[in-house]
């Protein structure tokens, strides 16, 4: 999987994972991929649920490494 952009938002509190994972996501182009690091445990559900309201797809499912996790979402 050959990621475009990554994403670090580490330290970041709820909602600001959600809110920049957005905001990169619509300067993307359709098809890129984009790796999210974070450590916000509500954004491990949040950030899933909200980029596939918004019409975006999770390219995998998301990958917990003790208190990080990353997620790979399809623009």
């Amino acid at each position: 999987m050959s990621v475009d952009y990554t994403l670090d938002i580490r330290g970041e509190s709820c909602p600001y994972p959600v809110i920049y994972t957005l905001e990169t996501l619509r300067d993307m182009q359709k098809g890129q991929l984009l790796q999210v690091i974070a450590d916000c445990p509500a954004a491990f559900r949040n950030v899933p649920e909200e980029v596939v309201k918004h019409g975006y797809t999770m390219a995998r499912e998301p990958v917990r490494d003790g208190q990080e996790f990353t997620l790979y979402i399809r623009a």
